[in-house]
């Protein structure tokens, strides 16, 4: 049962988050608090968001896309950003789709898809064990399958020609940009779900380069990059015969490329 602090247990508890650097720290709290099941309980849940783990580890879960999504440590934490794109997503599948999610991370892609979408078909897969079996305790229960490996490489070889909805949530960060990045993320998630290669877009060229082979015709690759990146992306997938488009939104700071296999 969560537990119901004392005023000056909040008090106390949001004063320490905030002398820890978080930002919200009364919106924190409350995640704390839920997550809590007594005082003592609640000491050392604040004392590791203290000590800079991401919130999520902390408490266990993240809500994306209108689920709980549970976030195991060293884990790619989703991001509010990425809502645009699986929003996106699931406005483009057709009932009964058959959707990839790749560097699935926690699953949350996945997961939103088999919620969203009537009758949809989902395969993930992530190279990182750690993201693979908390994605499995994601998506599974919910009538999807993941796969362990690199990419498209542990893909069940029937899925090729037939894939209508790719979500690639590619690593996109520059390698000389990564130790710029919020602590929480640097030291607590893995680097090859952040390290995206001398120009941020090394991963996402591989997965346009084989992407039309598994992108039934009409079918579609989506996936997440910075504005100032957006015309190489646009320019990696065209080198592929894909048809780009850019989409944006700007209260969450979110540039997502379609790319359609027209042929």
């Amino acid at each position: 049962m969560p537990l119901n602090p004392s005023a000056s247990l909040r008090d106390t508890t949001v004063s320490r988050l905030r002398a820890a650097g978080c930002v919200f720290a009364e919106d924190e709290a409350e995640l704390l608090f839920s997550a809590a099941d007594d005082p003592a309980g609640l000491d050392t849940l604040v004392d590791r968001r203290a000590s800079g783990l991401p919130l999520e580890h902390v408490v266990g879960w993240a809500e994306f896309g209108g689920l709980r999504i549970a976030v195991d440590p060293g884990v790619f934490v989703p991001r509010r950003r990425t809502e645009f794109l699986v929003e996106r997503a699931v406005a483009l599948a057709p009932a009964g789709a058959l959707c990839v999610d790749l560097c699935c991370g926690s699953g949350a892609a996945g997961a939103v898809l088999l919620a969203a979408v009537p009758g949809a078909r989902v395969h993930a897969a992530d190279i990182e064990p750690a993201a693979v079996a908390c994605a499995r305790r994601n998506i599974e229960p919910r009538g999807g399958l993941v796969h362990g490996g690199d990419l498209f490489a542990p893909l069940p070889g029937e899925l090729r020609g037939r894939v209508e909805v790719l979500i690639a949530n590619v690593p996109y960060v520059p390698t000389d940009e990564v130790g710029l990045l919020p602590p929480e993320a640097r030291e607590h998630e893995p680097l090859v779900a952040l390290d995206g290669g001398p120009d941020g877009l090394g991963v996402l060229r591989r997965v346009a380069a084989e992407a039309p082979e598994w992108l039934a015709p009409g079918g579609r690759l989506l996936f997440e990059t910075s504005e100032r990146q957006i015309s190489a992306a646009a320019g990696a997938v065209a080198a592929h015969g894909l048809a780009p488009e850019v989409l944006t939104c700007e209260e969450r700071y979110a540039t997502v490329l379609v790319a359609t296999r027209t042929g």
